[in-house]
C-alpha cells in the first residue's frame, strides 16, 4: 500500500538529513581515503599476491557504500538532485565506476581512482578552490591567448634565427615552439639550449632573457595573480552574503521583539482597562 503524500515527502526530507548529516559525510570521506590507499595497494604485485582477495572485497563494498548514498540522496531530492552540480559530479564519478572492467573495457577499471575527487565535494576548502577555478577561467583564457601569441612570435623569430644552424630545436615553428616552452620551464635552458647557440650566435642571449623575463617571470605570474584575485573576489562575496544573512536575521528579530512588545503594551492596557472598571464597580 502506498504511502500517503504527506507521509512520502516526510519520509523524504528525513532520508535527507540523514544521508546530509555531519557523521555520515564524515563517514564516506574516511571510505574515500581508505578506498584510494587500496587502490594504490593494488598497483603492487606483492600486494595483491598477499591480500589481493580482500583489497577487491574492500573496493566493491566502498563501491556498494557509494552508490547506496548517491541512491538515498536521489531518492530524497528526487530532479532536485541534479541541479546542484557537485551532486552531478558525484554521480558522474560513481556512474564511472560502475562501468565493467572486464573484456575491452579493462582499461576503465583504472578510473576507479576518480573516486578520490570526490573528497573536493565533501571538504568545503577544496570545493572553494575548484570554484574559484572555474571562475577564474574567462581570465585564464586570456593570459593563455596571449601567451600563445607571444610564443608564436618568439617561435617565428627563434626559427629564422637559429633554424640553419640547430635544425634539432629550431628547424620548424613547431620544434621551436616545443623549445620555448623547455626554456619557459628553466629545464636546462642554460646549459642545455642557449650556451650551445650561443657558440654560432654569441648575441643569442638578447633573444633569450627577454623572452624568459616575458614567458615566465610575468605570463605565468598573471595566471597566479587572477587565481588569487578570483578566490578574494568569491571569499568577500561569501562574506557579504553572511553579513547579508545575519543582518535579515537581526531585522527579523527585532521586527518579531517590537510586535511582541507592542502585543505587550496593548494586553497590559486591556488589563489596566478592566481594573479600572472592576475598581469603579466596588461600591
Amino acid at each position: 500500500m502506498n504511502q500517503p503524500p504527506a507521509q512520502h515527502v516526510a519520509s523524504r526530507l528525513r532520508i535527507a538529513a540523514w544521508v546530509e548529516a555531519p557523521r555520515v559525510q564524515y563517514s564516506i570521506a574516511v571510505l574515500i581515503v581508505i578506498n584510494a590507499i587500496t587502490l594504490g595497494l593494488e598497483t603492487s604485485p606483492t600486494v595483491m599476491a598477499h591480500a589481493g582477495t580482500w583489497l577487491l572485497a574492500l573496493d566493491d563494498f566502498v563501491l556498494g557504500v557509494f552508490v547506496v548514498e548517491i541512491s538515498l540522496k536521489l531518492y530524497a531530492h528526487r530532479w532536485q538532485f541534479f541541479r546542484d552540480p557537485w551532486n552531478v559530479f558525484d554521480f558522474i564519478i560513481i556512474a564511472i565506476a560502475l562501468i565493467p572492467s572486464s573484456g575491452p573495457l579493462a582499461v576503465m577499471r583504472m578510473l576507479r581512482i576518480l573516486r578520490v575527487l570526490r573528497l573536493i565535494s565533501l571538504v568545503p576548502r577544496l570545493r572553494f578552490v575548484v570554484e574559484a577555478l572555474l571562475h577564474a577561467i574567462p581570465g585564464i583564457a586570456s593570459i593563455a591567448g596571449l601567451l600563445v601569441l607571444l610564443y608564436y612570435v618568439f617561435a617565428v623569430m627563434a626559427t629564422g634565427l637559429f633554424g640553419a644552424d640547430h635544425p634539432a630545436w629550431f628547424g620548424t615553428i613547431g620544434k621551436s615552439m616545443y623549445t620555448l616552452f623547455q626554456i619557459m620551464t628553466l629545464e636546462s635552458w642554460s646549459m642545455g639550449i642557449v650556451r650551445p647557440v650561443m657558440e654560432t650566435h654569441p648575441y643569442a642571449w638578447l633573444f633569450f632573457i627577454p623572452f624568459i623575463l616575458v614567458a615566465t617571470f610575468t605570463i605565468l605570474n598573471l595566471f597566479i595573480a587572477i587565481i588569487v584575485n578570483t578566490m578574494q573576489t568569491l571569499h568577500d562575496r561569501t562574506h557579504m552574503r553572511e553579513q547579508a544573512a545575519i543582518e535579515d536575521a537581526l531585522h527579523n528579530e527585532g521586527s518579531n521583539i517590537g510586535d511582541q512588545l507592542q502585543k505587550l503594551r496593548e494586553e497590559l492596557t486591556e488589563v489596566k482597562q478592566l481594573l479600572l472598571q472592576r475598581g469603579g464597580t466596588q461600591p
